[in-house]
Parts: C-alpha cells; sequence; structure tokens
C-alpha cells in the first residue's frame, strides 16, 4: 500500500486551504498514493479565529454532471465547502483522503473531526480523548466524540484517532482487536521542550502496544527548524512519522511543509500478532 503524509500549514481560510489540499493530493495520486492524510485541523489552524465560524457538516454525496466534473447538492456554495471539495478530488482521483476539520456541535462547541472520504467511504471520526489540561481546556471549544471509527482501503482494515488521543493505548489497543492493520492519526502538536521526544515515544509505543501501522501526520513547525524546540502552541511540530507494528521507523519528515511518499505491507500487523499475542 502506497500512501502519502502532507505536512500541511493549515491557515486561517477555509477555502484556501481546501484549495491547497486539492493541489496536495493531485501530487499524492500522480505518485500512486492511494490514501493520502492530512494533519489535525487542515480546514483551520488552531490560533487562527473562532473554530465555530468555518465548522461545516459533512456533505451528504456529490453529483457527477454529465460533462464528468462533480457538485454537491446544494450547488456551487456548497455549506460544507471543505468536505465538498475533497470528497470531489478524491472520487475524482480515485483515492482515499484523510483530513482534520471541525463540525458543528452544541452551544458554539465544535466535534474536532477527521473526514475520511473516497470511492468507497465518506465518514467522520470525532476525536474522544480532548486535550484538557492545568494550562489548557480544549473541552471549553470543542465537544468529545465517544465512537470508535474504522474503514477499509481494500482489503485493509484502518482506524482512526487524533493527536491526543495518541496518550491513551486502550484506543488503539481497541481498534487492533477488531482487526485494524493501520491507525492514521492526524495532528497538531505543540512545539516545546522535549515535545519532539514525547511524539516520537508515543508514536513508537502505540504501534508496539497494538501491534499496528501508526500513521502519524502532522502540521509543519511554524518557522521551521530554527524556531525548533521553542513552545508553538497547537501549530504543529512537524516530524509526521509512520512507525511498523515492531516499532521500526519507516519513515520520518523534517520541520518544514512536506509531502512524504511511504511503501508499507499491512499483513505486517497480522504476523506480528500472530508471532507476538498482544491481546
Amino acid at each position: 500500500m502506497r500512501l502519502a503524509l502532507v505536512q500541511f500549514p493549515a491557515g486561517p481560510d477555509t477555502l484556501d486551504n481546501a484549495t491547497r489540499a486539492c493541489e496536495e493530493v493531485r501530487k499524492a495520486a500522480a505518485q500512486g498514493a492511494s490514501v493520502v492524510v492530512f494533519p489535525e485541523a487542515t480546514s483551520q489552524a488552531f490560533d487562527s479565529g473562532p473554530l465555530s465560524a468555518s465548522a461545516e457538516p459533512l456533505c451528504e454525496e456529490v453529483i457527477h454532471r454529465p460533462d464528468g466534473s462533480a457538485v454537491s447538492p446544494q450547488g456551487e456554495e456548497s455549506a460544507s465547502p471543505f468536505s465538498t471539495a475533497l470528497r470531489e478530488v478524491a472520487l475524482e482521483l480515485g483515492v482515499t483522503v484523510v483530513a482534520g476539520m471541525f463540525r458543528p456541535a452544541d452551544a458554539g462547541r465544535v466535534f474536532n473531526t477527521v473526514l475520511v472520504t473516497g470511492p468507497k467511504v465518506h465518514l467522520g471520526y470525532d476525536k474522544i480523548h480532548l486535550f484538557d489540561t492545568a494550562t489548557y481546556r480544549e473541552s471549553d471549544t470543542v465537544a468529545p466524540g465517544s465512537q470508535l471509527v474504522m474503514f477499509q482501503v481494500g482489503e485493509v482494515n484502518v482506524g482512526v484517532a487524533t493527536c491526543f488521543d495518541i496518550r491513551f493505548p486502550d484506543h488503539f489497543i481497541k481498534l487492533a482487536q477488531r482487526d485494524a492493520s493501520i491507525v492514521l492519526v492526524p495532528t497538531s502538536w505543540a512545539d516545546g521542550p522535549g515535545k519532539r521526544d514525547q511524539w516520537r515515544v508515543l508514536t513508537r509505543a502505540r504501534a508496539l502496544d497494538a501491534g499496528v501501522f501508526i500513521i502519524a501526520v502532522d502540521q509543519p513547525r511554524p518557522g521551521g527548524e530554527a524556531m525548533a524546540g521553542r513552545k508553538s502552541g497547537p501549530t504543529g511540530i512537524g516530524h509526521s512519522v509512520v512507525v511498523a507494528p515492531d516499532g521500526r521507523v519507516v519513515a520520518e519528515s523534517g520541520w518544514e511543509p512536506e509531502l512524504l511518499i511511504v511503501d508499507i505491507d499491512p499483513t505486517e500487523a497480522a504476523t506480528r500478532r500472530k508471532n507476538l499475542p498482544l491481546f
């Protein structure tokens, strides 16, 4: 399976982000990727304005016109511009696109959602474990999800998590117990002292816990390597990574925006769990 990890620098404008994301999908598809994974908050960067202002429902379908082009049921002025744009390009190119966005929830809050869309899938995973700490409460603006999500690419079972979920082993173990071979983790991981080390340890630990491939895709570090190690807020540290079920780092990005193309053999997950009965 060929995957594309798009270390994408989201901005404040949803339409601009959608346009640039679609360009990256085309680049990835041209290199043979069947699954294209973007970070958390691809539709709107954190700290760039109220998330509720850009929150949108998942588009429900795409209508194909006689000339071969596609349009949402609402027409060109879709109520779901981000998810519609990504769904259209995914269907056009025959790939599965995975990207972070926001959906309306309750009392002005949003769901922190991972859109999964392609020829045979269209769904969203709402982040379950919210980043509530001594200094920040994501739950003030984001409502928690409650359901694990899996989908298939061909015969391969793929699970979904988001950012802070990476600290909760049970999330990944439960997906593996449902026969996931891969878990995708769109992320916007803040920089700061020790944060890159934490990211690297946690992604490898979850692969080892569950015997799955971890495909963790982060936003790049604002300012690049020159700003590395300084506190950045929830805007990215780069270092998107593919970790094999035995904990090997297959590939890792740097600090800057990057399109990383990686080939994996998903059957390694079943072999790993057969040889080492984890559950």
